[in-house]
């Protein structure tokens, strides 16, 4: 949510945070494994509690978009989030998302998820920084207008 560096603290939404913790944690030969072990993870959830089982996550108490704001004000490394549609909807609606980077893949589902869905305010966004992988998928970077 700061900055453009490889985020040091996670915040996730509870459907978000089960499906990694499930799946992460056991996969011992994949180098992201330790990298999402040693994050620290914030997790906004209403029905979720301590403790909560992968190491070095911690439950968000109160309002979740409160209790972003509240580690927004600490100085120290870049918060990021991964998914959690309707945790970025509530933190977009508090104007505490500096920067989104998106990753655009070359395929069309037609249907699933939506990021800004229907009935959701307009967000005015500026490309600041793109690049094209090998694979075709384009990594963007934008930040409110």
């Amino acid at each position: 949510m700061r900055g453009s560096r490889s985020p040091a603290l996670c915040c996730w939404g509870r459907r978000t945070y089960e499906d990694f913790a499930s799946y992460w944690p056991h996969q011992k030969d994949n180098p992201f494994t330790e990298v999402l072990d040693n994050t620290q993870k914030y997790v906004a959830s209403t029905t979720l509690s301590e403790p909560l089982p992968w190491k070095n996550s911690t439950l968000l108490e109160g309002n979740a978009a409160e209790a972003v704001a509240g580690l927004k004000q600490r100085s120290g490394p870049d918060l990021g989030i991964l998914g959690s549609g309707e945790l970025i909807q509530s933190l977009r609606r508090r104007n505490l998302i500096d920067e989104y980077v998106l990753l655009i893949h070359p395929l069309v589902l037609g249907r699933g998820r939506r990021l800004f869905p229907d009935g959701a305010s307009p967000a005015e966004l500026r490309l600041v920084n793109s690049v094209t992988t090998t694979t075709g998928v384009i990594i963007a970077t934008y930040r409110p207008a």
